[in-house]
Formats: structure tokens, sequence, C-alpha cells
């Protein structure tokens, strides 16, 4: 059976591109950050409402937090979006250089403002089914803040916002269409101040006790400790607080923030213990005090293979975004600008080995387009692969079966995080990318209330994969926010 091709819902959602793509715009016009994205929380609540959601506001006690919900009972079909931007990578809409808006502002480099409308698509056309059909269900759209250092979904996991649902899809931008599954990184976001005494560093620097040297007796000790840490693990900081300008001044307060990764939760743990003992040893080695306070945490993904294959029928359901002779030189000329790091041969090899000889072969066949404009092969193998990165959707993953797909939103070889993302940000490719990442969610979604025995597996599935484990949240004296100076 075809399901696209028999399913008029789907249709809502190019009856509604105008309004979605203006929707992404303006959130992409309006960059905020973790934990203060009340402009884009409040653009999508008003956007929803009109569409008809139920929705509920200051979700886990955090303002930028909310649901809208359309449906009555089971099964819950949850979708996740996201709308939080980037400090300090500002960039005009479609320049093809480095070219900030406002020095030093924020900007879109990481596709949220797509992600988040793309979901809502996602939600509205399984409205739409709802309203038509006499299936039952539910679809709630989750609004989830501060994906970029703030771990918006583990506090919200925490909460036990997403409990309610059987089962949550997702999706992220990006250069390829492809399942989105992997080993992806747990980590643990720590902030460390450091107190002593100021004095000054001519006439009497033994009075003084230098809370900067602390921090780097600290930093030292850790880059000793990367050695004996696990293989995939990462440690990363940043000063903060190096305690002024004035070297004359023996600083009494400095701060630094640390991020550690590993592939589990477990030994996120044990590597901050470590961290932390070298943090009390610079401070006796100093005679100074320090503060130790965890800021954040995400959870490694239990990823679902029955939720994946799912997502990968509809993808291969779903027509893939055609574009244009000018859309395809407008990508040109973005991958140009990174092409001097990563050829593109080099960027399809990397993909490409990860797969047989056959696929491997037709996967490099693509290195003449100027769009990848084609599905990636699902490699269910691929779930035991290191993704050195982190996402606080992992958090969700350990409440329920969860699973995310990729749409190519920006030009081949794009770096994540970077102002060639934000420059596109607004572009037609971007936007034809919100269409079919919502009709992938969606077609997923109405395939499971049409089918619910493919939860039930799904279900399954992530209680064995659980085998026993409970999720760990964070810790309830720890609210949401970012590191402060």
């Amino acid at each position: 059976m075809n399901y696209f091709a028999d399913n008029d819902y789907l249709t809502i959602i190019d009856a509604k591109q105008d309004e979605l793509f203006h929707l992404s715009d303006r959130i992409w016009d309006n960059p905020e950050t973790a934990y203060s994205e009340h402009m884009a929380a409040e653009l999508q609540i008003a956007f929803l409402k009109k569409q008809g959601f139920s929705v509920k506001q200051n979700l886990a006690n955090i303002p930028t937090a909310f649901s809208a919900e359309f449906g009555k009972g089971g099964p819950v079909i949850g979708i996740t979006g996201e709308y939080d931007a980037l400090e300090n990578l500002s960039q005009k809409a479609d320049a093809d250089r480095p070219d900030p808006i406002e020095k030093f502002g924020n900007g879109h480099g990481c596709g949220h403002n797509l992600l988040g409308v793309g979901s809502i698509a996602a939600a509205m056309a399984v409205k739409c089914f709802l309203e038509n059909s006499d299936c039952p269900g539910t679809v709630v759209y989750f609004g989830c803040p501060a994906e970029e250092g703030g771990a918006g979904k583990a506090f919200m996991a925490r909460e036990g916002v997403f409990q309610s649902c059987d089962v949550i899809l997702s999706w992220h931008p990006g250069v390829f269409n492809n399942i989105f599954t992997g080993r992806f990184l747990a980590n643990s976001m720590i902030h460390y101040k450091y107190n002593g005494i100021s004095a000054h560093a001519a006439v009497n620097p033994d009075h003084g006790r230098s809370a900067l040297d602390a921090v780097e007796l600290m930093n030292v000790a850790a880059n000793f400790l990367r050695e004996h840490i696990h293989k995939d693990a990462r440690l990363h900081y940043a000063i903060t607080n190096a305690g002024g300008a004035s070297p004359n001044v023996v600083p009494s307060c400095a701060e630094v923030v640390y991020l550690v990764r590993a592939p589990e939760m477990e030994q996120v743990h044990d590597i901050c213990e470590r961290i932390n003992k070298i943090a009390h040893g610079a401070a006796m080695m100093t005679e100074t005090s320090v503060e130790i306070s965890l800021i954040k945490s995400c959870a490694n993904v239990i990823p679902n293979s029955v939720l994946e294959r799912q997502l990968y029928r509809s993808m291969t359901d779903v027509p893939l975004p055609q574009y244009s002779e000018e859309e395809l030189a407008y990508a040109k000329k973005f991958t140009e600008t990174v092409s001097a790091d990563v050829t593109r041969k080099q960027a399809l090899e990397a993909v490409a080995g990860k797969y047989g000889e056959h696929e491997r072969e037709k996967i490099l066949s693509y290195e003449k387009r100027a769009m990848n404009d084609f599905l990636l092969p699902y490699n269910e193998a691929a779930e035991n692969e290191i993704i050195y990165g982190s996402t606080d959707v992992g958090d969700v993953s350990w409440q329920c079966p969860t699973a995310q797909i990729s749409a190519a939103a920006w030009a081949p070889e794009t770096p994540g995080h970077s102002w060639q993302v934000v420059a596109q940000g607004k572009s037609s490719l971007a936007h034809k990318s919100i269409c079919y990442a919502g009709k992938v969610l969606s077609l997923t979604a109405v395939r499971m209330l049409r089918e619910p025995q493919i939860i039930t597996e799904a279900q399954k599935e992530h209680q064995k994969r659980l085998n026993g484990r409970k999720y760990i949240p964070i810790p309830e004296d720890v609210k949401p926010g970012r590191a402060k100076s």
C-alpha cells in the first residue's frame, strides 16, 4: 500500500506551507538562547492555538516550555520540537561569507527554527487525520527549550512530562536525509567557582591567594586525566571568569565550566567525581575554596529499531524534495565555502564507508550532485556507532520509545553550529526540509495509530534495551539555567 498517496491529511502541510515558512523565518529573525526563547514560544503557541490545539504552558516550571495536544485517549504520540539559538553566530541570510547582523549576536546555527516548525507541521497533519477518521488517539507537540547547553528536555523528563506518551518522534535539520541513529554521548556540565584573597601582586603578593591559579592548576590536572578515561569520553572546559583584567592584582575569584561526555551516564558520573577531586586538590594547593554546581546533564540515547524502521518506511514513501537549478547553484555556493577543508568526495566516502559495497558505490555516485537529494539506506548496525555529540533527546528515550530522522536542509558539507547554517536558515532549501520532515513524522504517527501493534512492539524493545536499568534524573536541587559568572 502506498500510504502517502492514500492519505489526504498530509496535504495540509502543503496547504499551510506559507504560514509554516513565515513562522520559521520569524523565529530565525529573533534568535533567542537557552531559556530565553519567549518570543519563539509565544509565536508557536499562537500558531498552534489557531490550528485548534489545546495548549499547556510553563511545563516543568519552565516559562518557555509548553505542550499542544489534540485528540482523545490512546495511543498517545509525542512529537518534540526545539527553537533555541546559539550565541555569537549572528549572520545575514543568504550571505556566502561571514557577515553578522549584530556583532556577537545570536544566530540559529543548528536550525532549530526549522526543527520546531517541522514538528508542528507533523502534529498538524496528525490532527487532521484524527479529525477525519474514527481512529482513537492523541497527538502532542512538545515545545522544548534550551537544547543547546541547557538540557531543557532533561528537566522536563525529570518532572515526568513525557511519561504520558506511548512513543515519541523527532527530527533534526542536517545535510542528509537519513535515520538519525547512533550512540550519542551522555554528558554533564559543571560550574567551578574558586574564591581566594585579593592582594597587590607586587607590594604584598604573599597576602594573596589566587583563584585564577586554582583554575589553571585544575585545568592542567584535568588534561593529564584525559589519558586515563574511556577512549570515547570527552572533556571540554571554558574559563568563564579569569579574575579580571589587571595583572597587578591577585584574583580573588575565578570560574571555569566543564562539559564531560561519555557513552554511558554511569561513565560520565565516574569522570565527574574524579574531576571534582581535582578541583578540591587545586583548592588545597592554592589555599582557596571551591564551589561546585551541576548545571545540567543529558542521558545517552536508547535506540529503538522498531520505530526507526517505521520512520524509514515513511522516508521511502514521502517524495524527496526537488530542487531548481537556482537552488542547486545556491547550495553549491555554500559548499564551496568549506570545500577546502572537506571535499565532496571525502564527505561522501566517510558516510559510504558504513555500508556494504553495493550501497557504498551508489552513495559515491552522487559526488557531482550539488544537493544531497537522495535517501541514505537505513543501517541498523549504525546504532552501535559513536556520535561525538550529545542531545537531550536521550533523556526522553529513557522514558518511552523514541526515534529521530535527519532531513537535508543545508548545502552538502555545511558544518554544524556555523555561520553557514545561519545564512541558509531562511532559504528555500531549509523550507523544503520542514515539509519533508513534517510529512515523514506524521505519516509514521498515523501508521502507528492505524496499526497499534507497532507501538506494542516498540515498547517491548524499549523494555528489553533498558534491561531493568532505571532513568537517573537531574537532582531536584538543580534548577534549569545556564552557567553564570
